[in-house]
């Protein structure tokens, strides 16, 4: 019955979101210069209501805090589906002092030797989470199901999975000190390092992930579960 629930509910708050997109594009027509700004922090709405061994964060990156109306509302839907969650968000600038502030040189040098962002963003969440924990979450992207009843306090990660059954990045959960997270940036480093890899999927991103998680035992949820467990997240593209 729940996992009945679960695939009604995603499937009614995915054409509410699409009907919600499509209405954005009058209103940007009419406000084209309008945006929206996104807050560094955003305390949880909720308390907690046990403690978790992934931190109760939800991290989320951009080059500007500056958004148009459909992330806004993306993340203004993600605040009511993690309650407990609180929220961080850096922009560019921002994950430069992070990695500066708590890094080695030598990391450091290896992120500010990726020139395209969206592979800056792929290295930066994976320190992030590395440090601190949490949950990463795309830009574009928005929860379907409360997030605390997804991500179990007795989990220490948890990744999605295509319907190929490969693991995808654009949401991660994991707790501190993930050694799993620490070979993953190890891995990120040394393909920097090779600088033969052009394809930022294989460089930073998901193909990544798959070289380096086979065959290991982590927590995994397939986005074409029978379970309907994958429809807890649904990506966005906005306008």
């Amino acid at each position: 019955m729940k996992h009945a629930l679960i695939l009604l509910t995603s499937r009614i708050i995915k054409l509410v979101a699409n009907l919600l997109k499509l209405s954005c594009y009058p209103f940007h027509a009419l406000f084209p210069g309008k945006r929206f700004t996104l807050p560094e922090v955003a305390p949880c709405l909720l308390a907690p209501r046990k403690p978790a061994d992934i931190p109760r964060i939800i991290w989320q990156t951009n080059f500007t805090a500056d958004v148009t109306l459909p992330v806004y509302l993306n993340y203004l839907f993600n605040r009511l589906m993690a309650p407990h969650h609180e929220y961080r968000f850096m922009v560019t600038e921002a994950r430069e002092r992070f990695i500066r502030e708590h890094y080695s040189t030598n990391i450091l040098e290896h992120y500010s030797w990726l020139q395209i962002g969206a592979a800056q963003a792929d290295f930066w969440r994976l320190l992030v989470l590395h440090k601190h924990g949490g949950v990463y979450l795309d830009i574009d992207a928005h929860l379907v199901w409360p997030l605390e009843d997804i991500v179990r306090p007795d989990m220490q990660e948890l990744y999605i999975t295509n319907r190929r059954g490969e693991i995808s990045n654009y949401f991660i959960a994991s707790r501190p000190d993930n050694p799993n997270l620490a070979d993953l940036i190890t891995a990120v480093r040394d393909n920097i390092d090779e600088n033969v890899i052009r394809s930022v999927y294989d460089l930073t991103g998901p193909g990544v992930f798959n070289r380096i998680l086979e065959g290991r035992d982590v927590n995994t949820v397939s986005q074409c579960a029978r379970e309907g467990v994958h429809t807890a997240w649904w990506k966005s593209t906005p306008g």
